[in-house]
């Protein structure tokens, strides 16, 4: 035994220890507590703002409405002959018209004596015309002061909503009545309920008017007055709802408007942060209550880290002092701890047969009950204690008086019951175990006290009569299921918050390729423009020019093609990227696709020096024709760009065993191999083989990869430095043979003089002034008589008592309107169509198709001027 002494000095210590902790911990858990509630008071602030500008906006869209109204002659007429009834009537429906028009709720034209005489719903049961609204302050400040607002619920409709008033003059300035527009507000409470927040809209009585949550509509914040009271009543603002009072009790002040308080009714279970926020304009009060167990745990968390840190310093001292006694005590509780769990588990396995057999032999000798980890209990077929153990005594604590041999275990179950043991209903309990007892039926039941403490009871029947039961004391084991089970909730709302992270992440990505490639489909649609101009210009120039110039031309039109192979490509990745390029797979023969390439590409080679060399294939490949033949066209045109003169280039396919494999050898110089992945992405350029201002934007390759991808074709690249290259593209083979397509011509036929034009009426309509007087300019040299018109309305003017033309040449994007509604309009004029030609450089795949549907035909820009010219001349040859 430790001499006093030292005992004191040790208990003396051990204050200190504990009182430095838990010192530290207030400390830190009150500045925690005050800082993670100014944060959220700010917060709220923040947000507040945020939905005071939210309900501002809303109102704000509908304020000026009775002003305009105000100043409506049919509105004046009917105020000023009320009794006309078909003034009334006009009234009516003009208020129809208008509600319809701005989404309003209801529209009232209301007289001098605060009668309704007309509405927009006039011909509703509900209807406001023929009610007096005398007593609402609305119309009365309307008259008095020329506007008024008012919320309150509708005398006829019963729907609650925000009354806007505007005084409707005669000519001598007097008021005659009010225009009122009915502003609902309860869209904008749509998204009061995120996170958790609880937002109110009040009067300046402190009534609750506008909230997400049902239970807090009506309640009133503050006593009233007696003069609110009676303004209450007589302006019948929430007639027909009891208003009720809501109970709070502030704990603290936070700061700059915010307060803690503790919600009784409606009741709520954790104290809230209550902030508020006042509309002057409409003299509202909004509110938001936010919980406070974010704070609560950061002052918490702040707690638990300065005990910690303050136990973490006293245990370093500690552990310096007695290293040795504390491993050799967690060695021992280990080891006991070890030895516990196992005789648990192994108690638990047998507890039924075991149980059962101790009691048998400890009929009279409850010794043999002793080296069970358990309590144990034993009574007689007379439910009479006949054996117990020294653990049973200690669970239940009872005195040694009540624990003896013959006595009913009915006395034990009710000394339980005094002591509150067994619920609010301690004879019904006692009842039920006799009973159990009694039939001898073997069962299992876990049981808290009120401590917190779990005792886990089986009960077993003996062979020979009675009844044998064990007590284990499982709480440890609960704990530790209640901590695995918190733990992985927790892991599993950070799993589920990081993927929702992820998922906003990833939507912002694509709304921004979106945004890009919306952007790029723009620019290139506005710099087709121009450049559709000056080809058609170009066009009419060569006509003019004598054959010395003819040169300088040429050159222009290269130019002009060489930025005209560059916005379609922007275009073609534009289109990727949004997913609008349509794939149209099928059986095809690849003689037809080398074919059109070979015609295309054998004239550009021999320009360039080179020659081409194509080699026919019979395979039947499953593919889309016009794709895969751009694929096999950008090889082609980057071998063309890389090849010197005097080189050779092959377009030829070799058969694999599940397909074919396109492949396209040049001369040129060669690609590096650390380059042959590079010059698959957009604006990469080898700075070899060519000059520069004929390489291009560095955009074919990057499209063949993206298309390839769409047809799920694999392309590929080998090179030998100095030597050449050869790029290809892998196609499986069709599963069925090609549809019979229909036999194309030869060669194209041969263009008609431009005196099949001469004298023809052609309309060109465009709002793009250099695409308008180039194409007038172009159709003027070939002999025709041009009509030009810059906007849908001036084609409109021109079409009144014109004869309808015998072609008309229709851009799509007209300002405002499109063709397609000019073109109706058009038919309505003339009673038909002539032939329609639809122009556009968007990037719309469903442009032509549109077009198809009513007949008409299609021409991108820029305009090719003989693609143009042949189309005019087959119309207007057919009669079309």
């Amino acid at each position: 035994m430790l001499n006093p002494p030292r005992q004191l000095r040790n208990a003396l210590w051990l204050i200190l220890i504990v009182a430095g902790g838990l010192l530290s911990a207030w400390v830190a858990g009150r500045v925690a507590y005050s800082q993670a509630l100014l944060r959220q008071a700010g917060e709220a602030r923040a947000l507040l703002g945020q939905r005071a500008q939210v309900i501002e906006q809303h109102i704000d869209r509908y304020r000026i409405m009775p002003a305009v109204l105000s100043l409506d002659p049919q509105l004046r007429a009917t105020l000023a002959n009320p009794n006309d009834r078909t003034q009334r009537q006009r009234a009516n429906e003009r208020l129809v018209q208008l509600n319809f028009a701005n989404r309003t709720s209801t529209l009232t034209l209301i007289d001098a004596a605060g009668i309704g005489i007309a509405a927009s719903n006039w011909n509703l049961a509900n209807s406001n015309v023929g009610h007096s609204y005398a007593f609402r302050p609305y119309f009365q400040r309307a008259m008095a002061q020329g506007a008024g607002e008012f919320y309150a619920i509708g005398v006829t409709t019963h729907v609650p909503g925000h009354f806007i008033a505007r005084a409707v003059h005669d000519e001598r300035g007097g008021a005659v009545g009010a225009v009122a527009v009915k502003v609902e507000l309860e869209d904008i409470r749509s998204d009061w309920s995120e996170r958790g927040d609880l937002v109110l809209l009040s009067d300046a009585n402190g009534v609750v008017f506008l909230s997400a949550h049902p239970q807090w509509r009506y309640r009133v914040l503050a006593p009233q007055t007696p003069a609110q009271q009676r303004e209450l009543r007589l302006t019948r603002q929430y007639q027909g709802q009891r208003l009720q009072a809501a109970a709070f009790r502030v704990q603290r002040e936070v700061g700059e408007g915010a307060r803690v308080v503790r919600l009784r009714d409606p009741a709520m279970r954790e104290p809230m942060l209550w902030q508020s926020l006042h509309l002057p304009r409409e003299n509202w009060t909004l509110h938001l209550l936010r919980d406070t167990t974010p704070s609560l745990r950061t002052a918490w968390i702040a707690r638990l880290v300065a005990a910690g840190a303050w136990l973490l310093m006293v245990s370093v001292v500690l552990l310096i002092l007695q290293r040795n006694r504390i491993a050799a005590l967690r060695l021992r509780s280990r080891q006991e701890l070890e030895k516990m769990v196992e005789l648990h588990a192994e108690a638990l396995r047998n507890a039924g047969d075991g149980v059962v057999q101790a009691a048998q032999a400890s009929l009279g000798e409850s010794q043999s009950l002793e080296h069970l980890p358990q309590g144990i209990s034993v009574v007689d077929a007379q439910l009479r204690l006949v054996a117990w153990n020294r653990r049973y005594a200690e669970l239940f604590r009872y005195p040694p008086e009540l624990l003896q041999v013959g006595r009913p275990i009915e006395d034990l179950i009710r000394y339980n019951a005094r002591r509150g043991l067994l619920g609010n209903e301690p004879e019904e309990a006692i009842r039920r175990r006799l009973e159990h007892l009694q039939r001898g039926q073997p069962y299992l039941h876990e049981r808290e006290r009120p401590d917190g403490t779990v005792i886990e009871i089986r009960g077993n029947p003996m062979p020979d009569g009675g009844f044998v039961t064990s007590y284990a004391d499982i709480t440890a084991y609960k704990q530790a299921a209640r901590d695995l089970r918190s733990l992985a909730d927790s892991l599993e709302r950070g799993i589920e918050q990081r993927t929702r992270d992820l998922q906003a992440a990833k939507g912002e990505a694509e709304r921004a390729n979106r945004y890009k490639t919306r952007f790029v489909a723009a620019a290139v649609h506005d710099l087709l423009q121009p450049l559709n101009a000056a080809r058609m210009y170009l066009s009419s120039l060569r006509r003019r020019v004598d054959p010395d110039s003819r040169e300088l031309a040429d050159r222009i039109e290269a130019a002009l093609t060489a930025q005209d192979d560059i916005l379609s490509s922007l275009l073609d990745i534009s289109r990727l990227e949004s997913g609008a390029l349509e794939v149209r797979r099928g059986a095809l023969p690849l003689a037809r696709v080398f074919d059109a390439i070979e015609g295309q590409f054998r004239i550009l080679a021999e320009s360039h020096g080179l020659r081409l060399h194509c080699i026919a294939s019979s395979a039947i490949v499953d593919s889309d024709e016009v794709l895969l033949r751009r694929i096999v066209q950008n090889f082609l045109s980057n071998a063309l760009q890389f090849t010197p003169r005097a080189g050779r280039i092959v377009l030829g396919a070799r058969r694999l065993r599940d397909g074919v494999r396109i492949e396209i050898w040049d001369t040129g110089p060669g690609i590096p191999e650390a380059k042959r992945e590079l010059i698959f992405e957009e604006f990469q350029r080898l700075d070899v083989g060519v000059e520069a201002p004929a390489r291009g934007a560095g955009l074919g390759l990057a499209i063949v990869r993206r298309v390839a991808q769409l047809l799920d074709h694999r392309i590929a690249v080998r090179s030998w430095p100095g030597r050449g290259s050869v790029f290809s593209v892998e196609v499986p083979y069709a599963r069925q043979a090609p549809a019979e397509a229909a036999a194309m011509p030869a060669s194209a036929a041969a263009p008609e003089p431009d005196s099949a034009l001469h004298g023809r009426r052609v309309w060109v309509v465009d709002d793009d002034p250099h695409s308008r007087q180039a194409a007038q300019g172009l159709l003027a040299d070939w002999g025709c008589a041009v009509e030009a018109a810059g906007s849908a309305a001036e084609a409109r003017a021109r079409a009144v008592g014109a004869p309808m033309p015998e072609v008309l040449l229709l851009d799509y994007r007209l300002g405002e309107s499109t063709g397609f509604e000019l073109a109706a309009q058009l038919e309505a004029l003339w009673q038909r169509l002539p032939p329609v030609v639809l122009m556009s450089a968007d990037a719309d795949p469903g442009l032509r198709p549109r077009a198809s549907e009513r007949g008409w035909h299609f021409l991108p820009k820029p305009l090719k001027p003989a693609a143009l010219r042949a189309l005019a001349m087959r119309l207007l040859a057919r009669g079309e």
